[in-house]
């Protein structure tokens, strides 16, 4: 098994276990412990079977894992949300859009709203786009490296949500702090989360940690191109102030998913040592 194939089974096993201590013998421990076993049998049965047919779903696997474990994550939400975390978070929020940030962003007129809305949504892409960026510039051999980056930051904030229930300010406090410029592509992703988005909570933002994850991954599988990774860092940078402008998220769910994206690095240094 891959590196990468060992921390998604190891997270899926570690979320069965947060189930069981959360709910006890509830259908949620059940679903859980159901899913971990239908995806720790899909990695052993591509490992072991190498195919080529089989070894190339075995690379674009793991968008499909993260996919499972982020609806997952939507069996953690609360009866209520009690809201006492947001409320301390949207005082840091106001005092940085009101002091220049959302100025700033609308300054330009329709422009740089509308790029950011479109960062955010191109944010289900990160994963795919990466691998094929992988595979155009022949370093196949390093999927492994980059799934590993950008799994340990993903699943990493994931990891999280149980322990931080919330909920974004859109919601929380509508009708507040709003953007004053309405696009298309805002409409758009409001459809996407309203539609597809879990309840349990927005701390860390995935958005951000995936985004962040997945320059480092690049950097890391692509080195003789580090313009890659680094235009997939500025693009990071792009997601987590649109996270904020936006308001899917609060100031310091992008700062805590950026933090989050640093242990992709960490992950990478320990593999490479252990693995020599």
């Amino acid at each position: 098994m891959r590196s990468s194939e060992w921390l998604v089974a190891g997270y899926f096993a570690y979320v069965t276990i947060l189930a069981a201590v959360f709910f006890g013998a509830s259908p949620a421990t059940w679903k859980s412990l159901a899913t971990a076993a239908v995806v720790v049998s899909l990695i052993a049965l591509l490992a072991r079977f190498p195919k080529h047919g089989r070894s190339f779903t075995r690379d674009f696997a793991p968008i499909f894992y993260t996919l499972a474990a982020y609806r997952e994550m939507d069996w953690f939400t609360p009866a209520t949300h009690a809201h006492r975390l947001e409320r301390i978070w949207i005082v840091w929020d106001r005092r940085l859009l009101d002091h220049g940030l959302r100025g700033a962003i609308e300054s330009a007129g329709i422009w740089l709203p509308g790029f950011l809305e479109l960062c955010y949504a191109l944010v289900y892409a990160v994963a795919l786009v990466s691998i094929i960026a992988i595979l155009a510039n022949e370093r196949r051999a390093q999927i492994d490296t980059f799934w590993l980056a950008y799994l340990v930051g993903t699943l990493g904030a994931y990891a999280l949500f149980p322990f931080f229930p919330s909920e974004p300010p859109r919601t929380v406090f509508p009708g507040a702090d709003l953007p004053h410029i309405t696009t298309w592509l805002r409409d758009f992703n409001l459809s996407i989360v309203g539609a597809y988005g879990i309840h349990s909570s927005v701390f860390p933002s995935a958005h951000v940690s995936s985004a962040f994850s997945a320059a480092w991954g690049l950097l890391a599988a692509i080195p003789r191109r580090k313009w890659i990774g680094w235009s997939m860092f500025a693009y990071g940078v792009a997601v987590a102030i649109a996270t904020v402008y936006g308001r899917y998220h609060y100031a310091v769910d992008a700062v805590a998913g950026m933090a989050m994206s640093l242990f992709a690095p960490a992950a990478l240094a320990l593999e490479k040592r252990y693995s020599n």
